[in-house]
C-alpha cells in the first residue's frame, strides 16, 4: 500500500490544530475559511482515495509517480495495491461481491461487461472528454449507452519475439501478415534448429482468448455476443485448434504443458521469453515495454497470425473505472480525468499502458520515446491492418472462462479428450446464454 502514513499523519495534525482552535478561541466562527492544502483541487488533505491497479514493476512505480504529482497537485491523500493480472482478477470478484472495492479501479475490456451487469461500476458518462478521447471512441466504448471506464491508452494485441535467439540459431524472422497455417509450419521448421528444452512457438491452448482470435480470424463467430443472448462456439474449428496443438505437443514442437503451466509472464526467470525458453510469445503495446525492459535489443513484434478475416485487435482495452459505491465519487471523477489529461502525469506514466489516449500526450512524449516505446507504437502499427473488433468476456460468463482454462489443461496433459471437452463447453455455454435470455 502507498502511503499507508498519510492518513494517520494528517489525522495527528488535524486534531492538533482542533486543540489549538478550541483554546483560542470560544467562539468557533473562525474566518470562513474552506482548509485544504492548496493545488488544484477542492478536497484539501481530509480526502483519501483507493486505487488497485495490475501490471509490471514498471507500470507500478510510473502510476506511484503520477500518484505523487496529484497529491502534490491536489492534497488528496491516496491509498494504493498494486497487484498481478491473476492476483487483480482474483482478488476483485472478492471486492465487488462484498461491495468494498477500491474508488478507483483499473478496468480492462475483457471484463468490463460482467463488472457492470453487477451493478459495481459508476456512470462516468458526465466526465467532459471533448478534445481529447474522438466521439467515436467513446461511443464505441459505452455500454448500454452509458459509460463505464475511462480509456486510457491505444491498445493492440500482437505478438513479440526473440529477435536476438532467432538470429543465433539461424531461424528466419516471422513475416507481418503471417497465416495461423504460417506460424505453424514455422514453428515446426524452427524447432529443428533450436537445441532441446528451446521452442518457437508457445500453448496457448488454456486461454479462451487465443481460441476466439482463431474462431473470428477464420469467418466464425465471437464467442459471445456483447449482451451474452447468443453462444457460439464452432465445433469444427474447436477440434481443428486443439488437435493442431496436440499434435505439436505431441511432437515436441511446443512446450511439455507441466512447463507451460509454469510459465509467468514478466517474470525474468519465469517469462516465456525472457526466461529464453519460447521464441515467441503474445504481447500488446502495453505489455511489449515491459518485455523490452526485461530483454533490451533483443525484442521484435509481428502481428498476431491470420485467417480468411482477419486477427488480433487494435483499441482501447484498459480503462480507469470507479466503484458504485464510492464516498468520493465527484472526487475519484476529478481524478481519473487527470490521470489521462494531466502533462506531468502523462510524462510520468509514459507508455506503461500503451500508447496514450490523449494526442497532445502523445505529442509531448513522441520525441523522448525510447526503443520499447517505440516497440509499442510499431506493434500499434503492425496490428491496424488485420484487426478484428475486441471481443469482451459477456455478461455471465465469467464462470465459462474459468471452466475453459481447467477443462483445456485437462486436454493438455491427456485427461479429457478434444470432444469431451468441446461438449462439456458448449454445453455450458449455451445454458449461460438461455439464462441470460431468461433475465431479459
Amino acid at each position: 500500500m502507498k502511503k499507508t502514513w498519510s492518513k494517520s499523519l494528517a489525522l495527528l495534525m488535524l486534531a492538533f490544530m482542533l486543540v489549538l482552535g478550541a483554546c483560542s478561541s470560544n467562539s468557533g466562527s473562525g474566518s470562513g475559511g474552506s482548509g485544504g492544502s492548496g493545488g488544484s483541487g477542492d478536497a484539501g488533505g481530509d480526502v483519501e482515495l483507493t486505487f488497485m491497479w495490475w501490471g509490471p514493476e514498471e507500470r507500478h512505480q510510473a502510476t506511484l509517480a503520477a500518484i505523487d504529482i496529484y497529491e502534490e497537485q491536489t492534497g488528496v491523500f491516496f491509498e494504493t495495491e498494486q497487484l498481478s493480472w491473476d492476483g487483480y482478477w482474483q482478488k476483485l470478484p472478492t471486492l465487488a461481491a462484498s461491495k468494498s472495492m477500491t474508488d478507483v479501479l483499473q478496468m480492462d475490456a475483457a471484463y468490463i461487461n460482467d463488472y457492470v451487469a453487477r451493478g459495481t461500476l459508476a456512470d462516468l458518462s458526465d466526465i467532459d472528454l471533448s478534445g481529447i478521447v474522438d466521439d467515436a471512441v467513446i461511443e464505441n466504448l459505452k455500454i448500454n449507452g452509458k459509460l463505464y471506464g475511462i480509456p486510457l491508452s491505444q491498445n493492440s494485441q500482437g505478438m513479440a519475439f526473440n529477435k536476438a535467439a532467432l538470429e543465433e540459431y539461424g531461424i528466419d524472422t516471422p513475416q507481418v501478415g503471417w497465416s495461423w497455417d504460417e506460424y505453424f509450419e514455422w514453428g515446426r521448421q524452427a524447432k529443428a534448429k533450436l537445441p532441446d528444452g528451446k521452442f518457437a512457438i508457445g500453448d496457448p491452448t488454456q486461454n479462451w482468448d487465443w481460441y476466439n482470435w482463431y474462431q473470428t480470424g477464420n469467418g466464425g463467430a465471437p464467442l459471445f455476443s456483447p449482451d451474452g443472448l447468443e453462444f457460439n462456439l464452432d465445433k469444427d474449428l474447436f477440434v481443428q485448434w486443439h488437435q493442431t496443438h496436440a499434435d505439436l505437443r505431441a511432437e515436441g514442437i511446443i512446450p511439455p504443458p507441466e512447463k507451460t503451466l509454469s510459465f509467468l509472464e514478466n517474470d525474468p526467470t519465469a517469462d516465456p521469453m525472457a526466461s529464453g525458453t519460447v521464441m515467441t510469445r503474445g504481447a500488446t503495446t502495453g505489455s511489449v515495454n515491459a518485455l523490452e525492459q526485461m530483454m533490451p535489443g533483443q525484442v521484435d513484434v509481428i502481428n498476431i497470425p491470420v485467417g480468411e478475416a482477419g486477427g488480433g485487435w487494435a483499441q482501447s482495452t484498459i480503462f480507469l473505472s470507479i466503484s458504485a459505491d464510492s464516498p468520493n465519487l465527484e472526487e475519484a471523477k476529478k481524478f481519473v480525468k487527470w490521470f489521462i489529461t494531466d502533462q506531468e502525469a502523462g510524462q510520468a506514466l509514459g507508455m506503461t499502458r500503451g500508447i496514450p489516449i490523449s494526442p497532445e500526450i502523445y505529442e509531448i512524449l513522441e520525441p523522448s520515446m525510447t526503443d520499447a516505446d517505440r516497440l509499442g507504437k510499431k506493434i500499434y502499427d503492425i496490428s491496424v491492418p488485420t484487426a478484428l473488433p475486441f471481443f469482451a468476456i459477456a455478461a455471465g460468463y465469467t464462470e465459462w472462462v474459468d471452466t475453459y482454462k481447467s477443462t483445456i489443461e485437462g486436454v493438455m496433459f491427456g485427461q479429457t479428450t478434444i470432444e469431451q471437452a468441446y461438449e462439456k463447453m458448449n454445453e455450458l455455454g449455451e445454458r449461460i446464454a438461455e439464462q441470460n435470455a431468461a433475465k431479459q
